[in-house]
């Protein structure tokens, strides 16, 4: 069975940088768009950014401007540069991503375990 497996979460200082980084655990077909979601304890799942197969990003507009989202197609792998972190960027961040295991299979929706980024002094 395919996952989605992150890395690069921890704690930060406020101000402080960090780079997640996520792909699929087995070799796929194809990967469609690939995006970053978030979620705090109390609040509803946020999408954080989104990127497309053609690399055009999105950003939710409490990130846009501090993240940066991209992809290596070769590798099937999304990354999210975390700059200027605030406190309340805090939440466990969550990888999400339309996969295509097979040439005769459509795209699926996939979700990584999550990982944990928090941003404390």
């Amino acid at each position: 069975q395919v996952r989605l497996v992150e890395s690069g979460g921890g704690l930060v200082q406020p101000g402080g940088s960090l780079r997640l980084s996520c792909a699929p655990s087995k070799t796929v077909f194809s990967v469609n768009d690939m995006r970053w979601y978030r979620q705090a304890p109390g609040k509803e799942r946020e999408l954080v950014a989104t990127i497309t197969f053609g690399q055009t990003p999105n950003y939710g507009d409490s990130v846009r401007g501090r993240f940066t989202i991209s992809r290596d197609n070769a590798k099937n792998t999304v990354y999210l540069q975390m700059n200027s972190l605030k406190p309340e960027d805090s939440a466990v961040y969550y990888c999400n991503a339309d996969i295509s295991r097979a040439p005769s299979v459509g795209y699926v929706e996939f979700w990584g375990q999550g990982t944990l980024v928090t941003v404390s002094s």
